[in-house]
């Protein structure tokens, strides 16, 4: 397969993903005739926040999975950490839509998305320390 084609893959449907959130958040500022931020409506509120946290956490992580990438990591572990990232989205964009409370989704998709920012950087340490070095 050509170079970087795993992080393409995640990299295009997290765009996908983070299409259809704009598009939500477009919707509701039309249907509540609200320019900017939330008009004090929850609906908004909770769908701005949504695609925010997106906007802050998936750069960073797709740039750590390209970082693996370029390190030549397995495909199969490429594959683990772009699913769960891809999964950690979707868990986190439908728990807090649902509520802006506590959910077990909201929940579970930070912490696999925080944990996959961790996994990934100890991964690329490692690998540039063992290619370098040993």
């Amino acid at each position: 397969m050509a170079d970087l084609v795993y992080t393409s893959i995640y990299a295009s449907l997290l765009a996908l993903i983070y299409i259809g959130l704009a598009a939500f958040v477009i919707k509701l500022r039309f249907q509540y005739k609200v320019g900017i931020g939330d008009g004090g409506n929850e609906n908004l509120a909770k769908a701005i926040r949504v695609h925010g946290n997106f906007s802050e956490y998936v750069p960073i992580t797709l740039i750590l999975l390209l970082v693996f990438e370029l390190n030549h990591a397995d495909k199969v572990w490429l594959h683990i950490f772009g699913i769960m990232l891809v999964v950690a989205r979707l868990l986190h964009a439908f728990g807090l839509s649902k509520s802006i409370g506590t959910t077990y989704q909201r929940i579970a998709g930070t912490v696999m998305n925080v944990t996959i920012i961790f996994l990934l950087s100890l991964a690329n340490i490692m690998l540039i320390f063992l290619q370098h070095y040993y």
